[in-house]
């Protein structure tokens, strides 16, 4: 029986197919400059969408 193979370039030869969750990890790591600069402009847009509806809605 042959292994099966990959276009994946994460994955090593021999490895079995990780879970979704495992890839994204080993992603998040690989590029953690883009995966911080996308969770604080996150946090900017929550902390802001807050503050609008704080301001929209005052009594």
């Amino acid at each position: 029986m042959s292994e099966p193979t990959t276009d994946n370039p994460l994955i090593k030869p021999g490895e079995v197919n990780p879970s979704f969750t495992k890839l994204a990890m080993r992603n998040m790591v690989l590029k953690r400059g883009t995966s911080l600069k996308h969770f604080a402009l996150t946090l900017m847009a929550v902390i802001g969408f807050f503050v609008l509806m704080s301001v929209i809605f005052r009594g």
